[in-house]
């Protein structure tokens, strides 16, 4: 008997920063020593850290969740900027940095939209209401 096992399916932001991530584990296998085990070990933790974030803030309420998918915004922010030293200092080359950038903003964009989202939804609706 053959068993087959399929993943869970994941929210689109989470598949999009595991995609991500997966890419990233490539390039941070061929870091140069130099910055593999500093820089390249801080981005690695920064995008788990997003991981992270993100699974917690979706099983939130609605209330609770905007802290979360704040704290990932900052560190994609944060990730942005690290993954720029890594291409100054030659340690990512032009493609491997656009193929990692273009995914990194396309999931802020995706937390910028869900950060709208939760502050529509968590004002008061009427004046004066809270």
């Amino acid at each position: 008997m053959l068993i087959i096992l399929t993943p869970p399916p994941l929210l689109p932001l989470m598949a999009k920063v595991k995609s991500c991530y997966l890419i990233w584990i490539t390039f941070y296998q061929i870091l140069p020593k130099i910055y593999k085990y500093s820089l390249g070990q801080k981005v690695d933790t920064y995008f788990i850290e997003i991981m992270e974030a993100i699974s917690i803030a979706t099983f939130l309420s609605r209330e609770e969740k905007h802290p979360w998918v704040r704290l990932a915004i900052r560190k994609i922010d944060t990730l942005k900027i690290l993954l720029m030293v890594l291409w100054e200092t030659k340690s990512l080359d032009d493609k491997k940095y656009i193929s990692l950038s273009l995914q990194i903003d396309e999931i802020g964009r995706m937390l910028g939209g869900w950060n709208g989202q939760l502050i529509k939804q968590n004002s008061p609706t009427k004046i004066g209401e809270k």
